[in-house]
């Protein structure tokens, strides 16, 4: 019985500074664990009609949110021999050095071992989601590499790496609709939940000025952390004051009821980090912003998101 790896053709990975591409329900739901410390404990989300189980095996830990950089990796080489005419594959072929370059690391004999942790997480991590399931109650289930091999050239010499793709993954990233471009600043983010939160932002802020309102709540439970809730919104506020995403400004938000908001809209005009302080709002016209909706609320129950026409709740000081 032939393999899959016997069916499928080779793709061999492109040269040059290609554009990184995320894929949109990466960057919009938990599947990936957001600290370098060894994580076993399932994350086990659901939403609306949305079901994730993430998995982990003790010798490995679940896969993290930098593992995913390999995933950002094959999602570009993809899109860019797509856009260009090239047959793809799920098979993949490619050095260890292209792949660290293209996503900001080393290339030093401990950032390849790192790389083959990293290869080795994702494949032992398996996952179970609804999404994109054309009946909310069927799970699809993978790893986000279905194998991985080293090859060795004719003298035994490491040669290069080879690597399959889950199909759930390159038919969302064949879908123009499913992938965005991300800033490559985007790898030289160290921390778990400043990386996190770029892709939550830019899924969802885009390139609007008009900005995106998270509650602080609602994104705890999206980004499946560990964390105690009051040490996650300590992060987020830290997070706000020091302005890491690259391409978005943030501001936090209490409404007199108390509850928090983490305000996001796009960079560009480049602003002072002097309007955003902890504690006020920005106030540049429009006057208004997107809300991440309640997922208790009626009419959201497929996920999607409503526009408020209201100004955006005034801060205490």
């Amino acid at each position: 019985m032939r393999s899959e790896r016997d069916q499928l053709n080779l793709f061999r990975a492109l040269p040059g500074d290609l554009t990184p591409r995320d894929a949109q329900d990466l960057m919009a739901y938990p599947f990936f664990s957001l600290a370098k410390t060894h994580r076993t404990t399932p994350i086990d989300f659901r939403m609306n009609e949305i079901t994730i189980r993430v998995e982990a095996v003790p010798e490995h830990g679940m896969a993290t949110i930098w593992d995913a950089d390999v995933l950002i990796w094959a999602a570009s080489q993809i899109v860019e021999a797509r856009d260009a005419g090239l047959r793809t594959s799920r098979l993949m072929a490619a050095t260890p050095y292209e792949i660290l370059t293209f996503t900001g690391r080393g290339t030093s004999a401990r950032d390849y071992h790192r790389l083959k942790a990293a290869l080795d997480r994702l494949q032992s991590t398996t996952v179970a989601t609804s999404l994109r399931q054309a009946n909310e109650r069927r799970l699809h289930r993978f790893s986000w590499i279905n194998e991985w091999a080293e090859r060795a050239d004719a003298h035994g010499q490491p040669d290069g790496i080879d690597l399959i793709v889950p199909d759930w993954f390159y038919r969302a990233v064949l879908d123009n609709a499913l992938v965005l471009t991300i800033d490559r600043a985007y790898f030289g983010l160290t921390g778990g939940l400043e990386r996190w939160l770029y892709r939550i932002v830019r899924k969802h802020a885009g390139h609007q000025q008009s900005g995106w309102s998270f509650e602080f709540r609602h994104l705890y439970t999206k980004s499946a952390t560990l964390s105690p809730f009051k040490r996650f919104a300590f992060e987020l506020r830290d997070i706000a004051r020091r302005q890491p995403l690259p391409g978005y400004r943030l501001s936090v938000c209490r409404e007199p009821s108390g509850r928090e908001l983490l305000i996001s809209a796009a960079s560009h005009p480049p602003q002072s980090v002097d309007k955003l302080s902890m504690g006020s709002c920005y106030r540049e016209p429009p006057d208004t912003c997107y809300r991440e909706p309640d997922p208790r609320a009626i009419g959201n129950r497929n996920g999607h998101f409503r526009q408020l026409n209201q100004p955006l709740p005034s801060c205490l000081t």
